[in-house]
């Protein structure tokens, strides 16, 4: 059997996504799965050993548009699929899929798409599965037929193999950290909007604080669409930070945090990616709610105050952004000492 998964969107839900994508290949070992991506989601799943292929689609370049939808439809037409799962929700999946002659497409009745699956899976309602994102994935594979149940792990792992953290360990020495260091991460932005977004003063006071305590290396992580947000935090930090904005891809973010030792952040596809190669997380959440995505990992400290309009899931506040303006440094330092203490205590 041949299977084409389409892939979510966002870094953060790909991680989610993974306890369903080795379900799958779980329950059909000998199925030739191929998963279709976003070329930087392509990036985080390519050592994971949860398919055969993975086919990238560029809808910023040779997949944009209409016509490019048709391109990429007759490549998979090509392909001669069997059967098609739609983790990603958008019309966009169905249609490509049902123009790319797949006989048999799964997904979600979500999105107006319903009438290009052949099983238009009801989406969950309120209170039916646990409130976390992992569940939502999970259980389309249920209701497909694919799994029984809904294992619930409680830590959702992302491998890196050993030459990659080589490479990635001479790499962060090349840019600047002490080779035997305490290095603490820092994700300051998001790509989901604004909203989601400590303000890089507070980072800059919580990091110029740990620094002071603990001599760690800080090491600033973003995209090129987050330069002006880590360029405010290393502008306030009284010794210089290695930035390494812009300067590596998505592809190298798995390897080059499993090297950190701690990583403090928003809510983001950065701090799920941190979570999953096994390090310490502390996470401040404001419009968005940590009962659905928050990191799956037992070393994780969730900072947040509720205001009224907490969670309000929008991607920039029309107010005064008050639910990440009342987390103070003193509260994510708090809950940073705890991860920081255990580290330190390890590396003796």
């Amino acid at each position: 059997m041949k299977i084409l998964i389409r892939a979510t969107n966002w870094v953060g839900d790909a991680i989610m996504a993974l306890p369903a994508l080795r379900a799958v290949r779980g329950r059909f070992p000998e199925a030739e799965i191929a998963i279709l991506a976003r070329p930087y989601v392509a990036d985080i799943y390519r050592e994971q050993q949860i398919c055969s292929k993975l086919i990238t689609y560029d809808s910023q370049a040779k997949h944009a548009g209409i016509a490019g939808s048709e391109k990429l439809a007759a490549e998979l037409r090509t392909l001669k699929f069997d059967v098609a799962l739609l983790l990603q929700n958008a019309f966009d999946a169905a249609w490509v899929s049902w123009r790319a002659n797949i006989p048999e497409r799964i997904g979600y009745a979500r999105d107006g798409r319903s009438f290009l699956l052949t099983k238009a899976v009801p989406v969950p309602k309120t209170g039916e599965i646990p409130p976390h994102e992992k569940f939502y994935y999970l259980e389309l594979l249920r209701r497909a037929g694919w799994i029984d149940s809904l294992p619930d792990e409680s830590f959702i792992s992302l491998n890196v193999s050993e030459p990659s953290r080589r490479r990635a360990a001479e790499f962060l020495v090349q840019a600047g950290t002490r080779a035997d260091s305490l290095r603490m991460a820092i994700g300051a932005g998001a790509s989901y909007g604004s909203a989601k977004c400590w303000p890089p003063a507070r980072f800059a006071e919580l990091a110029n604080r740990l620094q002071a305590q603990t001599d760690a290396d800080i090491i600033l992580f973003g995209t090129g669409s987050e330069a002006a947000v880590t360029r405010a935090i290393s502008a306030e930090l009284r010794k210089p930070p290695i930035d390494l904005t812009e300067k590596s891809a998505i592809a190298d973010l798995p390897a080059l945090l499993s090297q950190c030792h701690l990583f403090i952040g928003n809510d983001s596809g950065a701090m799920h990616v941190a979570a999953a190669v096994g390090l310490a997380v502390v996470a401040v959440f404001g419009p968005t709610d940590p009962y659905g995505t928050a990191p799956v990992t037992p070393r994780c400290a969730i900072v947040q105050q509720k205001p009224y309009c907490s969670p309000c899931f929008l991607r920039h506040c029309p107010i005064d952004h008050r639910c990440m303006q009342k987390v103070t440094a003193d509260m994510v330092e708090a809950a940073a000492k705890t991860w920081l203490t255990a580290a330190e205590t390890l590396r003796g």
